[in-house]
């Protein structure tokens, strides 16, 4: 990332203090003590890797992580601005370069990355990655260490400055403060850049912005439509291409060629340019490609027979399940989530450039260097230098977090020697999706004491998605087997003494990839299913039956006894409306109860929800019920919105407006309670999407007695 953008207006991407500032995406070489990697302008002095402050006074925070609707850009400046000591107004933000400071490191904790092999994982590092509800949870530590640095080295300037110990200083509001002086954080940058960096700074004891609901950095421009996505990208001489893509495993067999069009022709697709999109769509729909495509599979009937026949693995064993279970006949149930479509509104795009050697790449991605890795992939030797702008992302369900038109961009501007941006169609989008991966769950339980469960086992058939989703960006082959993060929330939460759970790895007959909120979303309904299932066998009262078993889980305890509490939880006994269910992922907990029933039409009727969230340390309260009301509604969505019907491989396009998916005046009444904790952070964006549908299943259940073991929920086939 060698330069700015020249033609793009400087107040594309960067907010502060409701102002625009522009998007920065070059690196530099910060010559003072504290090495940095970010681009300043005069007079701007870069503390480190995350924060600079300007001649004015300005504050500017480079976020490591996409900005996806998640409002990242306003957590992660929050953290910084905090333990600065700086005014919220005088607060900006900027993409954070490509540069080893910024790697995501749960990433490799986590495991995403294990199955692209050693040498990739070498040679792509570092790896910035914005998925799995990490972005707090990874980067608040870094954050706050930035923070009190660059606090540190502003108070020895100022102390330097009036001739005092540094200990009787402090900052607040842009200024350093010492009895009755003070000094502007303006006024004393440019001489603090040239103090030495403490190694083990004193961090606040006071944090005056941690837990307070301040307004998005992002929402000014947002609001106003100067907030600049991939598709808004404009640059001198550009084309606009549309595209028709092969099915996988497919080809391109013929079209019909229409005159006065440039149509550019692979194997796998086809693209027609012109001076717009709409011109370009237009002809390519005249056109009418074929292509060929391979005979698919039945997805369901792949799975049951993955489920029975296929080899599995031990993913985790507690006790000893098989000898808990012998002579006995536990109960069991089959429960089964399809592949989900991500539905969102920004279509499949990418702007590319050459330069002599240099290659510009614009699109929404949410692992940069991943996708700047396809785009020098797909230059080849064309390309001696690729820059990568990542910007913003308009679909916050996960589908950004591959590149799939970079390629398609790249080989249209080095053909065309023009600049090219291409964009796929609503139903193209959709016919390509990245679907999340079907699970398929064969449950069984074996009642103890007093009812409660003994042993526990699950054997699930599934696919990795976001494991699949990473191997297609680093150029590995598709996994054969099951990531570490593929079962994530497949283990109960509950104090069960012998747990089984085994995984059948399944090759699906489509490409799979990473949904927000999954696999903790199957998971969790197919845990939290079961659990109310073992609770009426054995004649007890949902709650209490979850609350004898929380003992080891104070904070998910607490959590859905808050839910049943504020949500006026009348037992779950037949003729009630209400269900429960609770999880803990992404290091937070939530405690969800659903007001459901089934209407005239047979559609599932969700009236009220209440949420019970502890994810830990808060930042901003109100991103968090953001994120925890929008996940909700996304939940209810992807329960309800028929499976995709398959053709040749891909999902069929619908129409978004007669789907299903949720409108204002059936939007649910939703609450959620915040609970305070002295806990380390934890992600709130999946949180809600997990719990959502097995607490209306379990509604549904004690108001009509009919068990949903499947999603997308179809009240006409029920158990």
């Amino acid at each position: 990332m060698r330069r700015a953008l020249a033609n793009i207006d400087r107040r594309t991407l960067l907010i502060g203090g409701g102002v625009g500032v522009g998007l920065v995406a070059a690196f530099a070489v910060w010559p003072r003590h504290l090495a940095s990697d970010l681009a300043t302008r005069k007079g701007e002095q870069a503390f480190g890797a995350f924060l600079k402050i300007g001649p004015d006074g300005r504050v500017t925070v480079a976020a490591p992580q996409v900005e996806t609707g998640q409002g990242v850009w306003t957590a992660l400046p929050q953290i910084v601005a905090d333990e600065l000591g700086a005014a919220w107004e005088t607060v900006a933000v900027e993409p954070a370069p490509l540069a080893a400071a910024y790697a995501n490191p749960l990433a490799g904790e986590e495991g995403w990355t294990d199955g692209i092999g050693t040498w990739r994982r070498f040679r792509l590092a570092p790896m910035r990655i914005t998925a799995g509800s990490t972005s707090i949870r990874a980067f608040e530590p870094l954050l706050r260490q930035a923070g009190a640095v660059a606090r540190a080295m502003l108070i020895a300037a100022a102390a330097d400055r009036w001739d005092v110990d540094p200990a009787e200083c402090d900052t607040a509001d842009g200024f350093v403060l010492y009895k009755a002086q003070t000094l502007t954080f303006a006024e004393l940058a440019e001489d603090a850049a040239g103090q030495r960096p403490p190694s083990h700074p004193t961090r606040r004891t006071s944090r005056p912005l941690a837990g307070q609901p301040l307004p998005r950095l992002d929402l000014p421009a947002k609001s106003d439509g100067s907030f600049r996505f991939a598709g808004d990208v404009r640059l001198p001489g550009m084309l606009f291409a549309a595209a028709r893509l092969a099915p996988p495993g497919g080809r391109l067999t013929g079209f019909s060629r229409q005159a006065g069009h440039k149509f550019v022709v692979r194997n796998q697709w086809l693209a027609v340019v012109a001076d717009n999109w709409w011109s370009a769509e237009q002809a390519l729909q005249a056109a009418n490609p074929h292509f060929s495509a391979p005979q698919r599979e039945a997805v369901l009937a792949m799975h049951q027979h993955f489920l029975e026949s296929g080899e599995s693995s031990t993913w985790f064993a507690r006790g000893d399940y098989d000898s808990a279970v012998a002579g006995s006949r536990p109960l069991a149930a089959t429960y089964w989530v399809a592949p989900a479509q991500h539905f969102g509104l920004e279509p499949i795009t990418a702007t590319a450039r050459f330069s002599g050697d240099s290659l510009e790449v614009w699109a929404p991605t949410q692992a940069p260097d991943l996708a700047r890795a396809a785009a020098a992939a797909a230059a080849g030797d064309t390309a001696a230098d690729v820059t990568l702008y990542p910007m913003p992302v308009g679909d916050s369900g996960g589908r950004a977090l591959e590149a799939d038109a970079i390629p398609l961009a790249v080989d249209l501007a080095r053909t065309l020697k023009r600049p090219v941006q291409v964009s796929l169609s609503s139903g193209g989008t959709q016919n390509h999706d990245r679907v999340a991966p079907a699970a398929l769950a064969r449950m069984t339980a074996l009642p103890g004491t007093s009812g409660f469960t003994a042993a526990w086992k699950m054997r699930v058939a599934t696919s990795d998605g976001l494991g699949s989703a990473i191997d297609r960006l680093a150029g590995a082959s598709e996994p054969t087997e099951l990531g570490r993060t593929a079962l994530d929330g497949a283990i109960p939460p509950y104090a069960i003494a012998d747990v089984s759970i085994d995984a059948v790895p399944v090759k699906p007959p489509f490409p799979v990839g990473y949904m927000r909120g999954h696999p903790q979303r199957a998971m969790t309904f197919f845990t939290e299913s079961f659990i109310d299932e073992l609770a009426h066998a054995a004649g007890l009262e949902p709650l209490a039956f979850r609350m004898a078993m929380l003992g080891g889980n104070p904070r998910l305890a607490h959590c859905i006894e808050a839910a049943a509490s504020a949500g006026g939880w009348d037992g779950g006994a037949r003729g009630s409306t209400l269900g429960l269910a609770a999880c803990s992922a992404f290091g937070s907990h939530i405690g969800l109860l659903a007001d459901a029933t089934i209407g005239a039409d047979q559609d599932i009727e969700v009236h009220r929800l209440v949420a019970a969230v502890d994810c830990g340390r808060i930042v901003n309260p109100q991103l968090v019920r953001q994120q925890i009301e929008g996940g909700l509604i996304w939940a209810i969505g992807l329960a309800n919105v028929r499976e995709p019907e398959w053709a040749a491989g891909m999902p069929r396009s619908r129409p978004l407006g007669s789907i299903g998916l949720p409108r204002i005046a059936r939007t649910p009444e939703i609450h959620v309670r915040l609970v305070p904790s002295n806990a380390a952070p934890g992600g709130a964006s999946g949180l809600a999407v997990a719990a959502l549908a097995p607490a209306v299943a379990n509604a549904i259940y004690a108001a009509t007695g009919k068990r949903l073991r499947n999603l997308p929920f179809d009240a006409t086939a029920v158990a």
